[in-house]
């Protein structure tokens, strides 16, 4: 079995979804099913048919989240020192030597990536680049517009 890095504050943002699912909406799925099934004839009940789709997205996403959880490799990048080498889990904060733009992400497992939160996946090509860098190095990221160059100019663990 392949275990998949995920950072500490992702497994336990799988978990806090875990609990809601399974704690706060599946009962009401199943309350919402109850009233519907007491409206009468269920072949023509579009709210039973509702509740139950709910109740299959909700159940797919519990399976989804648990599998997810199962093939974890939780790593806590807060309890190790690389003194300014880039690893999974760390915040990267970039200048762009061309356009002298700093921005920071945060390398994180595939499921986690959020782009718009500056959460980027371990494999996408800035990622893989960056790792096992160290502060000031300068790294050649390839982009669908070019070669860019990036210098690192802060490394963190948190």
């Amino acid at each position: 079995m392949n275990l998949f890095p995920m950072t500490q504050a992702g497994a336990d943002k799988l978990r806090e979804e875990l609990k809601y699912l399974k704690t706060v909406r599946r009962p009401q799925i199943i309350d919402a099913i109850a009233t519907a099934r007491e409206l009468g004839d269920l072949k023509e009940n579009a709210e039973y048919h509702a509740a139950r789709e709910q109740q299959s997205f909700c159940e797919g996403r519990i399976q989804e989240i648990e599998g997810k959880l199962g093939n974890a490799q939780i790593i806590d990048v807060t309890k190790m020192t690389n003194n300014g080498k880039v690893i999974f889990g760390a915040t990267v904060t970039l200048l762009n030597l061309d356009t002298e733009d700093e921005v920071t992400y945060r390398i994180v497992g595939d499921d986690e990536a959020d782009i718009k939160q500056n959460l980027i996946s371990v494999s996408s090509p800035i990622a893989r680049a960056l790792v096992g860098k160290q502060l000031d190095d300068v790294v050649a990221v390839q982009t669908p517009s070019g070669v860019k160059e990036y210098e690192i100019t802060d490394v963190q663990y948190r």
